[in-house]
């Protein structure tokens, strides 16, 4: 897979999602399904949008122990998804066994990322709120080999930190990032955030982009102005 911008499907519902999805009448962009629609909606969702062709980043971010998290990601597995994540500080073991599980009898099985920390999260909360007093940089890096020495393919990461991920575990290892916003626009909750032609700089893999384009009074336009920024 080369670099693409993955559009945030926060809906609550499919009617919503639909009405969304059908204004792309020419090239079917890559969507991420979150939390939010999937406990909506459950799997046929999944299916359902796959089946209208578009690549799927099933974020659900994964957290538990090592063999719930194996048979969770064996089930995902069967939904044809492309990416789908967890959290690294579940460690490396439960990682292994996410692997293990997302692995079909046949060898292939979707991309497999690790959360490192939030884009909402800052320094101040890393120290006050889960007690890490390492600086933000050394946390992600640390969280990105732990995901690479377990077999990953790459992190969710802010693009602030995709070159030194790149430098810590190499080229090949995926950076995917949230935390985008265009230049003239408004950067909402997210702390650490860049446009889509400062994540290209800087390395990204993938940007991940939501209310930019969600929320755009023509979407199909402000994805087509994130793919000119950071894939043409």
């Amino acid at each position: 897979m080369g670099k693409d911008v993955i559009i945030a499907c926060d809906f609550d519902s499919a009617e919503k999602t639909f009405t969304f999805l059908d204004r792309f009448t020419g090239r079917k962009p890559f969507v991420k399904i979150g939390m939010e629609l999937y406990y909506a909606e459950g799997p046929a969702i999944v299916r359902e949008i796959k089946r209208r062709g578009h690549k799927i980043f099933l974020d659900l971010k994964l957290h538990d122990i090592p063999n719930t998290v194996k048979k969770a990601m064996a089930v995902l597995s069967n939904l044809d998804v492309d990416i789908c994540n967890l959290h690294a500080a579940g460690t490396k073991r439960m990682m292994e066994a996410a692997l293990e599980g997302l692995t079909r009898p046949d060898g292939s099985r979707p991309l497999l990322i690790a959360v490192t920390q939030l884009t909402s999260t800052d320094q101040e909360a890393l120290e006050k709120d889960l007690w890490i007093e390492k600086p933000m940089d050394q946390v992600v890096m640390h969280y990105a080999r732990n995901a690479r020495d377990a077999g990953l393919d790459g992190v969710v990461c802010s693009p602030l930190e995709a070159g030194k991920v790149h430098e810590a575990c190499g080229a090949d290892f995926l950076t995917v990032t949230p935390g985008v916003r265009f230049a003239d626009g408004d950067a909402g909750d997210q702390k650490r955030v860049m446009t889509p032609a400062e994540a290209k700089k800087i390395g990204s893999d993938y940007i991940v982009v939501g209310r930019p384009i969600t929320a755009a009074a023509d979407p199909v336009a402000a994805y087509e102005r994130c793919v000119a920024e950071f894939v043409d």
